[in-house]
């Protein structure tokens, strides 16, 4: 088990460019893992990597790109069954 941060972010994220912002970010402080769009209009990414670097991405993501509006995140850290070796744009 690998430990990941796990956030479900609402609001303005999506047809905002908001994963390719995300994704960005993550590259930039060095994470692996996931970025994906939900059903329900909220985007979920799943960071692995240093202590620091994910909670970096998690002030990051609170803040949100330019073009999104934040109105809440759900983090937390959970063990995935899986080490990423890269940082995706998922579906």
């Amino acid at each position: 088990m690998t430990k990941s941060l796990q956030c479900i972010v609402s609001g303005k994220v999506q047809g905002v460019y908001f994963r390719s912002w995300a994704h960005g970010q993550a590259e930039a402080l060095g994470l692996t893992g996931w970025v994906r769009n939900l059903k329900d209009n909220q985007v979920e990414i799943l960071a692995q990597g240093p202590d620091d670097k994910l909670e970096e991405m998690k002030k990051r993501l609170i803040q949100g790109s330019e073009l999104s509006r934040i109105d809440h995140i759900d983090a937390k850290y959970i063990d995935y069954d899986k080490k990423h070796t890269s940082f995706e744009i998922r579906g």
